[in-house]
């Protein structure tokens, strides 16, 4: 019984925490500044990285390479912008937002972006 109990809290705990991240879903835009890359093989296509929001955190995986982040306004205007760099896993947004806002991520000749709520 005491079993069952644990199980249960435990399966609690991660579902309540499990749904209080929400993936961003992240489109991939190569060559953006139109830089000439590579010699014209065709080359895998790169994976969006993983990122989740809550409130106004952002988290990425563990292992990641070195981003610049922008977060854009209805209009395009960025209103705020930070490196990300490898070794950090989570970015606070400022508080003061709130609303629907472009998040963009820029690596190298890669551009991701995706919207997310605050």
């Amino acid at each position: 019984m005491k079993k069952l109990f644990l199980f249960v809290l435990s399966a609690f705990f991660i579902s309540t925490n499990l749904m209080a991240w929400e993936k961003v879903s992240l489109s991939v835009c190569d060559d953006y500044d139109n830089t000439p890359v590579g010699h014209g093989y065709g080359k895998s296509p790169i994976q969006a990285p993983t990122v989740y929001i809550e409130d106004y955190t952002l988290s990425f995986v563990a292992d990641h390479p070195e981003y610049i982040l922008n977060i854009k306004d209805e209009a395009g205007e960025v209103i705020f912008t930070t490196i990300v760099y490898s070794t950090e896993t989570q970015v606070t947004l400022p508080t003061t937002l709130s609303g629907d806002y472009e998040i963009e991520l820029l690596m190298g000749n890669w551009k991701f972006t995706g919207w997310i709520v605050i």
